[in-house]
């Protein structure tokens, strides 16, 4: 799992990356990236899989936010990014949602 965060200098936001390693994508056939920056609506953003068996999305977010989020694949099994910038409770209780600050 990876993070790339690439800030533009003619817009308020940040080309963020994210990705998912072979390792893990590998045995799933879907995978999404799911947060606050898509009202936690599963499937709203879908990674693109790679022919190695990475997955991989970029998204364009607002500078100067924290955003939490995980990645569901096969629409049943959460992940963290473990290169997240801190993690934060679910207001479940039961785990941990991953954070990137920008």
């Amino acid at each position: 799992m990876s993070i790339k965060k690439q800030y533009l200098k003619t817009k308020p936001v940040c080309k963020v990356t994210f990705r998912i390693s072979e390792e893990i994508g590998h045995s799933a056939g879907t995978a999404h990236v799911v947060g606050e920056f898509n009202n936690w609506d599963f499937f709203s953003t879908p990674m693109k899989k790679l022919k190695k068996g990475a997955f991989t999305a970029t998204l364009n977010l607002e500078k100067g936010r924290e955003y939490q989020f995980r990645y569901l694949l096969d629409k049943k099994n959460w992940k963290n990014d473990a290169k997240a910038d801190r993690f934060e409770p679910t207001p479940f209780g039961d785990s941990e949602n991953s954070v990137i600050t920008l």
